[in-house]
């Protein structure tokens, strides 16, 4: 049966680490690191995994065997496999998102609780939009776009 415990001891030792120097390193006790890596604790606080992949340079998917792939999870990395927007692309979603905001506007959909939105709050409702509409637009194209005409 795997618990996290196991990772924690196998990238401790190989680090040269102590079970104390680790302890310190998380700012808690010894014991905490000793019940982690005999499986006494196998519910390790999200918090105090992730300062562990940080120290150990790993993801926490690998901590929690997920994985078998030690490296970092790097969240940026899944944006740059996306495809890039052409100019029409842009338009596109230009002309979309005018018609959304003029739609809402004209709808009184832009109101909280009977009350109208300020311009601040519309201009960031605009923008949440955008950045959706960006990206909804870029995964589309990966997951629609036939191989041959990919780059």
């Amino acid at each position: 049966m795997f618990y996290p415990g196991m990772r924690i001891k196998e990238l401790r030792i190989k680090r040269g680490l102590s079970q104390e120097n680790l302890a310190k390193k998380l700012g808690m006790n010894r014991v905490n690191i000793s019940h982690y890596e005999r499986g006494v604790i196998t519910k390790i606080p999200s918090d105090v995994l992730a300062k562990l992949a940080d120290i150990f340079g790993v993801s926490t998917d690998y901590l929690l065997g997920k994985t078998d792939d030690p490296s970092p999870s790097n969240n940026s990395d899944w944006d740059s496999k996306l495809p890039e927007l052409t100019e029409k692309d842009e338009k596109d979603i230009a002309k979309d998102l005018q018609r959304i905001m003029d739609s809402l506007e004209s709808q009184e959909g832009l109101m909280y609780d009977g009350e109208p939105m300020d311009e601040e709050t519309k201009e960031l409702i605009k923008i949440s939009l955008e950045n959706s509409m960006r990206l909804a637009k870029r995964i589309a194209k990966k997951k629609f776009t036939p191989k041959k005409y990919r780059k």
